[in-house]
Order: C-alpha cells, then sequence, then structure tokens
C-alpha cells in the first residue's frame, strides 16, 4: 500500500491573474495538516486551487478548504477552487459547499473570474 501524500506546487502567475496551487495526491486526515501550513501563509491576495490531481478528498479535506476559505476572506485575500474531479463534486455537493465555496471547472475560468 503506497504512503497517502499530497503534493503542493504553486505556479505564480504574477501580479495580474491569481497565484495556482496544483494539488497531486490525496487531500485527507492524513494530510490536512502540512496542507494547511503550507497553504495558510501563502501572501497571494488571490488563490486559486486547482484540483484536478486529487484523487481522493474526504470529510478533513473538505474542513481543510473551508478553513482556508474562511482564513483567506478574514485576511481580505481571494480563494477558488479549480477543476474538481468527479469524485471531489461530489463530496463538496453532498457538503452543501458548492454554493458556499468558489467553485470552477477550470483554472483558466476561474483566473478570469478574479
Amino acid at each position: 500500500m503506497q504512503p497517502v501524500q499530497l503534493n503542493v506546487q504553486m505556479q505564480d502567475s504574477g501580479d495580474v491573474t491569481p497565484s495556482v496551487a496544483k494539488l497531486d495526491g490525496t487531500l485527507v486526515l492524513e494530510t490536512v495538516n502540512q496542507f494547511l501550513q503550507t497553504m495558510r501563509p501563502q501572501p497571494s491576495p488571490g488563490l486559486v486551487m486547482d484540483m484536478s490531481g486529487v484523487s481522493f478528498l474526504d470529510s478533513a479535506g473538505v474542513g481543510a478548504l473551508v478553513q482556508l476559505f474562511v482564513h483567506r476572506r478574514s485576511q481580505g485575500q481571494k480563494f477558488a477552487l479549480a477543476a474538481l474531479t468527479p469524485q471531489a463534486t461530489a463530496v463538496m455537493q453532498v457538503a452543501g459547499l458548492t454554493k458556499l465555496l468558489p467553485v470552477f471547472s477550470s483554472v483558466a475560468e476561474a483566473q478570469q473570474a478574479s
């Protein structure tokens, strides 16, 4: 069995568009602490989470996304999710969060909306 991991690669888009964080792996209980420690200090006024590489999202991962959204909003920073996988979309819909969090079908769409 492979170890559970989540890699976050920041793709700074400059001042014109929001920064993009490309997630690759699983956003689950075992990875949320490192995820939040990595993402909370991000200074960009806009942040798009590219979720296309997230193979599995559980309730702890959803909670981490909500925490990050609330943290960034309290700092006057923007936040959006983009390119959710079908599994992640289903989890977000069941949790009722697709109406709370800004969700876009692609990174380009999220960048245009910012």
